[in-house]
């Protein structure tokens, strides 16, 4: 038989399909592993909220440093600059409208360092190093609370009423322990003087940090309302207050939030037992 003469089979339809199916499938893929190689990041972040954060994340790390040096002083007030920045920059974000996922897990972040290891290690080598292990044991409960604290807000955030919060925060935590340390170390008084008295102030902030105690948020304020004129004498009146002691005015204003969660909630069982 000639050449001429052979039969040649005829690829089937099916198979022309699957091949070509293969190859776009083949396509796709090498598109989508070079689409997922690239960073999320280049959609790019909101700058205005998370420079207040970073704002607030170098003067946690600066109050550190400077407790190694032994500037105690400064780094108490380092942690209270932190704190005014902490507290804008969600503010911020609400107000332009620039909330986003990336800034509230860097402001968590951020808190962890500049609430929870700062105030620890500040008040550790201030006072508390010269107890042993009494003294690191009581400032890694701090610590641990602290965690544990940001840990629970963030995965509590869609279900918690917004009025209040379940705990100590962190914030709030940080400033009596930083407040102690300014105040005694602006009068002259030694670490070690103070070590027992840390010793257990800084745990007791650690555990109303995990704790079921409620506190008020404040959060219901609203800054972009009209208030009366007496509202901006009253906010004058306390910046007047605060500038006369800062130290002591703080640490009392602290020291006074964080038992008005044990003695609203104790209140507030009252009142159900009478009824």
């Amino acid at each position: 038989m000639n050449d001429d003469n052979k039969v040649v089979p005829i690829m089937d339809n099916k198979e022309h399909e699957t091949e070509n199916t293969t190859d776009i499938h083949t396509d796709e893929e090498t598109v989508g592993a070079k689409t997922s190689s690239k960073w999320p990041g280049r959609k790019g972040i909101y700058l205005l909220p998370n420079l207040f954060t970073t704002g607030a994340l170098f003067s946690g790390f600066y109050a550190i440093v400077a407790s190694m040096n032994g500037h105690f002083e400064n780094a108490a007030i380092a942690i209270f600059i932190s704190m005014i920045l902490d507290g804008m920059d969600g503010r911020v974000a609400r107000m332009t409208n620039t909330q986003s996922d990336f800034g509230a897990e860097y402001d968590s972040l951020a808190d962890m360092v500049s609430f929870g290891v700062a105030p620890a290690l500040v008040s550790f080598t201030w006072a508390l190093q010269d107890l042993g292990k009494v003294g690191w044991v009581a400032a890694f409960i701090y610590v641990a609370g602290a965690a544990l604290r940001l840990a629970r807000f963030n995965t509590q955030l869609e279900v918690a009423d917004k009025n209040f919060f379940t705990g100590l925060a962190s914030p709030s935590a940080a400033a009596i322990v930083a407040g102690m340390v300014w105040v005694f170390s602006e009068t002259g008084v030694p670490g070690r003087e103070m070590a027992w008295l840390m010793a257990l102030v800084v745990p007791i902030a650690g555990i109303l940090m995990v704790s079921n105690v409620r506190y008020h948020s404040f959060k219901g304020l609203d800054l972009r309302g009209k208030v009366p004129f007496v509202a901006l004498l009253a906010v004058v009146m306390v910046f007047v207050v605060v500038s006369i002691d800062p130290a002591k005015v703080l640490l009392g204003v602290f020291m006074a939030y964080s038992l008005s969660g044990p003695v609203y909630e104790g209140w507030t069982r009252l009142r159900r037992k009478k009824a």
